[in-house]
């Protein structure tokens, strides 16, 4: 059937994705709890992390919440495998300024770091920072001239440049990127805007779950974004992002999902400032869902071969990368790493790239 997929997590920046006084267990998002996700997640063969951006907490305003990028760099140094992809809002670093971090944690990591390019939906963070509030079509066009910036410095400049946003004037950026190979890019919106300038400039397109689509949803979102322009790229590959429940069946799964949803609605703490114009989550209203970023909207939930089954017809509809969420953490990410991976590669082979 094929290559693997690429199979991930992501780390707690704030702590537990849904359930925040969950009674097996709570994390707080420190610096501790990241390290041991990305060591653990390593030692159980997984293949890539994903470290979320927030300057502030969105869910909670007093909750902690870790920096990304000193966070990515100490984990690149605690690890010898897995990729390692920090999310990046591109209003809060100068263009030149992040390519020069990103390159570092490059060589600390010998080439395992890649970046998540975060338009902002989270309004409250962007004017708590005293920062100026564009709206939500123009954050992409500014995302555009950011990220052209950022991938010229990467290939060694000089680069000058004056947009509508930004300027560089003869900027060179040393050392060049390991082995000559830049971070990837990857990208996540839904939005018309975030859809072109994926298709133009990302090289890892993450969706969110949706309700009720599955892998027929998802099938149509990538013939969208592959049938958009692209130059001088290689071609576009996607990934999704999703909340795992498995069980040894599927009635124990929905168990679990029914606790940990009643539980989420005892302690739901409305989130506010999330951009209106966002596109996510309108997909989410109205209908029952546990983890962020489409939850368990993509459907697994389930027996472990279920799950399994669930992620081939993800992959055969064109997905080579998943970051899951778990809870109780550490116990779930086990729990699918020795009964669900070794299901999908016995059928598919070694991961993807």
């Amino acid at each position: 059937m094929g290559t693997s997929p690429r199979l991930g997590v992501w780390t707690p920046i704030s702590g537990n994705w849904a359930v925040r006084r969950h009674p097996d267990e709570y994390l707080d998002g420190s610096y501790a709890d990241n390290r041991r996700t990305v060591v653990e997640a390593e030692r159980l063969g997984l293949d890539t992390t994903l470290i979320a951006q927030h300057t502030v907490n969105p869910g909670d305003p007093d909750g902690d919440v870790i920096d990304t990028w000193t966070t990515s760099a100490a984990i690149a140094e605690a690890t010898s495998r897995i990729e390692i992809i920090a999310a990046v809002k591109p209003f809060l670093y100068n263009p030149g300024v992040l390519a020069k971090m990103a390159t570092q944690i490059g060589h600390i990591s010998r080439g395992r770091f890649a970046i998540n390019l975060v338009s902002g939906w989270f309004l409250p963070e962007i004017t708590r920072l005293g920062l100026p509030l564009i709206d939500h079509d123009r954050r992409y066009d500014y995302s555009r001239e950011w990220l052209s910036i950022v991938e010229q410095a990467w290939a060694g400049g000089p680069v000058t440049a004056t947009g509508d946003y930004l300027r560089a004037d003869d900027l060179r950026l040393r050392p060049l990127p390991y082995a000559g190979s830049p971070p990837l890019v990857y990208f996540g919106g839904e939005s018309e805007p975030a859809r072109a300038l994926a298709a133009a400039a990302a090289d890892v397109f993450l969706i969110n779950g949706r309700p009720l689509e599955g892998p027929d949803g998802v099938r149509a979102v990538i013939a969208d974004l592959r049938s958009r322009p692209r130059t001088g790229r290689a071609p576009l590959r996607f990934g999704l992002t999703s909340f795992l429940i498995a069980r040894p069946t599927e009635s124990e799964a929905k168990e679990e999902f029914d606790r940990l949803w009643r539980l989420t609605q005892e302690q739901r703490k409305p989130i506010e400032g999330a951009d209106p114009a966002r596109v996510m989550g309108r997909n989410a209203v109205g209908v029952a869902s546990v983890g962020t970023n489409g939850g368990t909207l993509s459907g697994l939930v389930g027996s472990y071969a279920q799950i399994a089954d669930r992620i081939s017809a993800f992959a055969d509809a064109g997905v080579d990368t998943f970051l899951f969420q778990f809870q109780p953490h550490f116990a779930e990410m086990e729990r699918f790493a020795t009964e669900v991976a070794p299901l999908l590669r016995s059928r598919h082979g070694a991961p993807v790239g």
